[in-house]
């Protein structure tokens, strides 16, 4: 047992005979709780994950896939070909209509005749006249009103309260009003002194009566309940707590391993009784008929439809290079042309071609094959 386990068991009493006699029953009980639950746990939690690897998650990339191929690309697309340029032009248009002309607005006629028809006009009259007339009429307002009004109030107001109301009042303070508050504060400080000490003394008779009173009722109630209660807890209830928890978590675990238990024999069972046979039946009879189908009718039909394909091309070609020709010798026997250029055929020195039947023996003879069979060979 590790250093944890005993610090844990530390914290608990002793095992005593009510811990040892409830602690298999109760392990036993909780273990046939546990165990369908842990199962349903179990299998509700397989059958998640089986549903999200096997459905949710091919569904969502599905509906992924959807979404941006259904809505995300055609908004893409539409926002970038079609929106975009949309709003480029209605701003172009919008500012073409509504913001240079009012810009041009206030640039060339607001500001111009805001400047020179009003700021110009104020800032000549403010310099030079109401700056002289604010001047003149604040000097004849401090000679006629200022003065005056400072003069009275230095030389008549403030004397007047100084010596007529302030001094007074300070000698009332210092020489009558504070003497008599302090023989007022000694008076009523021994009249709280005796007070106090009178109300001490009875204070002290009551708080005795009343610690007694509660030191013995105190007793009672440690005596009477909290000392049962304590026991009850430290003796019964604990133990039985701390025995169903263990009991819960042992159980826990069996019911896993129960549940793994039966869970691996279900998957052999399957794989015994489905697997197998499927795997068998897919190697020995899918197989070989998947490569019968492959080899002897899949690869013949693909080499058949690639030979008729190829034949088909190769006859449209030839089709169309007649078709070339009878248009090309009608539009010569219409306009007239050369006789001895023929479309389609080489312009070097044949050896020997449908139009010419001689040879020259210094000249290097050329292929008696035509365009025409050149691409076709090619085609082939």
């Amino acid at each position: 047992m590790d250093a944890s386990k005993h610090q844990a068991l530390d914290r608990y009493e002793p095992d005593t005979a009510l811990t040892r006699l409830i602690r298999i029953p109760v392990r036993i009980v909780v273990l046939v709780l546990v165990l369908p639950v842990r199962m349903v746990w179990d299998l509700l939690a397989a059958g998640w994950h089986a549903a999200d690897r096997t459905l949710l998650r091919p569904l969502g990339r599905g509906l992924a896939w959807l979404a941006d191929t259904l809505v995300l690309t055609p908004l893409s697309w539409l926002f970038t070909h079609v929106l975009t340029p949309l709003a480029l032009a209605v701003t172009w248009l919008a500012t073409a209509l509504f913001v240079w002309p009012w810009i041009g607005l206030w640039r060339y006629v607001v500001v111009p005749v805001a400047k020179y028809g009003v700021a110009v006009p104020l800032v000549w009259l403010y310099g030079t006249v109401l700056t002289p007339l604010g001047h003149g009429a604040a000097w004849l307002f401090t000679t006629l009103v200022v003065g005056p009004v400072v003069g009275l109030w230095r030389y008549a107001l403030v004397p007047a309260a100084r010596y007529g109301v302030i001094v007074p009042l300070v000698w009332l303070y210092g020489a009558v009003l504070t003497p008599l508050g302090r023989g007022t504060a000694w008076v009523l400080d021994r009249v709280w002194q005796g007070t106090a000490w009178v109300l001490g003394g009875v204070w002290k008779g009551i708080a005795a009566t009343g610690r007694g009173l509660g030191i013995a009722v105190t007793w009672l109630v440690m005596t009477l309940l909290v000392a049962p209660a304590s026991w009850l807890y430290r003796r019964v209830l604990a133990p039985v707590g701390r025995e169903i928890a263990d009991a819960a978590e042992v159980a826990w675990r069996i019911a896993g391993y129960l549940s793994r238990a039966v869970g691996r024999g279900i998957a052999w069972l399957f794989r015994h009784l489905i697997g197998v046979p499927v795997a068998w039946a897919y190697r020995t009879v899918c197989t070989p008929l998947g490569h019968f189908v492959r080899d002897a009718l899949w690869a013949p039909a693909r080499r058949a439809a690639l030979e008729a394909g190829r034949a088909a091309r190769g006859a449209l070609a030839t089709a169309r290079e007649t078709v070339r020709q009878a248009r090309r010798d009608a539009w010569r026997a219409l306009v007239g042309g050369t006789a001895g250029a023929r479309s389609g055929e080489p312009l070097g020195v044949p050896a020997r071609t449908l139009g010419s039947t001689t040879t020259v023996p210094s000249a290097a003879q050329a292929p008696e094959t035509s365009l025409l069979d050149e691409k076709l060979v090619k085609q082939g």
